[in-house]
């Protein structure tokens, strides 16, 4: 038998019962010595058992992403407080999005796997950072196969020939707090357009699980694919693109630039 529970702390509780034998632990204290004491007391496969049933048990206590230990931290949008440096894209945590209109339905959202940014954050703030981004046009995922071949093809992005969507910024007009207009330039299938996206700085914090210095925004945006030379499929398929993005950056440890 297993008995799953949170004590009053918040911590996961495991209760588990074999034959004659019955275990009670939070996770955080159960060791390797303790699992050895089990072993010598209710023999190896009982032990192996008992032992899989509890770190399946614990992991549905136990929220995505985050250790068995509560983790809290401070985020702010102080830009004062962010150290300058050279600040890289989280490889986990990030997405990139472009949704079109389909045959005035709905908006058909495709979205992309693999990515690069660096942003470099100075003294002065947003007004004074840039960031350089690439998008592997290959990575483009629109959750139907079929449909990933023709986007990637000679008929849409060309990932073949050209393979990097870029973004590489210009100049960021302050809106608000912690929210402003970054202009920039897009380059998609070899073509260079200036677009504006509208971002958000969602704050500067320690992140508690990499003790790095880390940086989160979100943005949107538009612009007409056509001007880019993707005007295959239209009116079926609308000119104007969407963009979300969300991306954390985190800090080089050997950055410092003022």
């Amino acid at each position: 038998m297993i008995v799953l529970r949170r004590t009053p702390s918040g911590r996961a509780f495991v209760a588990l019962s074999a034959g004659q034998t019955r275990i009670s632990y939070e996770p955080d204290d159960f060791s390797v010595t303790a699992a050895m004491r089990l072993e010598n007391t209710v023999g190896n496969l009982t032990a192996r058992i008992i032992l899989a049933t509890a770190i399946a048990a614990t992991t549905l206590l136990t929220p995505a992403c985050t250790p068995l230990r509560v983790v809290t931290h401070t985020v702010g949008t102080d830009e004062a407080r962010v150290p300058p440096g050279q600040y890289v894209l989280d490889a986990h945590h990030w997405s990139v999005i472009f949704d079109v209109e389909h045959l005035k339905y709905s908006r058909f959202a495709m979205r992309f796997d693999r990515a690069q940014a660096v942003l470099v954050w100075k003294a002065g703030g947003l007004e004074s950072s840039t960031v350089n981004a690439s998008v592997d046009a290959s990575s483009v995922d629109t959750n139907v196969p079929l449909l990933d071949k023709l986007v990637k093809g000679p008929d849409m992005f060309d990932a073949a020939n050209y393979r990097t969507i870029r973004f590489v910024s210009k100049r960021f007009v302050r809106t608000g707090k912690a929210v402003g207009k970054l202009e920039g330039d897009l380059t998609v299938r070899g073509v260079t357009r200036p677009v504006v996206l509208d971002v958000v700085f969602n704050g500067y914090g320690v992140n508690p699980l990499t003790k790095e210095d880390t940086l989160g925004f979100s943005a949107e945006g538009r612009f007409s694919r056509a001007q880019f030379g993707l005007a295959t499929w239209y009116p079926a398929v609308g000119d104007e693109v969407r963009v979300r993005i969300e991306a954390e950056f985190a800090r080089r440890a050997d950055s410092n630039i003022q």
